[in-house]
């Protein structure tokens, strides 16, 4: 059974850091290329960044380029995403997702976290 599991969230006042993790099993994680979405409430779920299979690609929303870094501990299972420079309008619930090929296109994910709420106060 496939698992993705995201951790890290809550709430940061602007200008400030968090890291996200995501934890992955029941699947090969360096198999598999790893993207972050966010939902924001009322908003539809939209691309954060990507990292290729074996992290040396990564791809970024122009939204966070510059602030937000993705990578991953193929040993570890495990999927990253440092936040920095946190804005208000970052507040949403993110997710990890998973799948063999590179795709912004949420609908072509294979596999989906739960999320985790990221809440940056003005």
């Amino acid at each position: 059974q496939v698992q993705l599991v995201e951790s890290g969230g809550g709430l940061v006042q602007a200008g400030g850091s968090l890291k996200l993790s995501c934890a992955a099993s029941g699947v090969t994680f360096s198999a598999y290329a790893m993207t972050w979405f966010r939902q924001a409430p009322g908003k539809e779920r939209e691309f954060v960044g990507h990292i290729n299979s074996g992290g040396g690609w990564t791809n970024y929303a122009d939204s966070v380029k510059g602030r937000f870094t993705i990578s991953r501990d193929n040993v570890k299972n495990t999927l990253y995403l440092q936040m920095n420079s946190l804005k208000p309008e970052d507040t949403a619930n993110y997710y990890c997702a998973a799948n063999t090929y590179y795709t912004t296109q949420a609908s072509a994910m294979a596999y989906w976290g739960k999320g985790t709420l990221v809440t940056v106060s003005s």
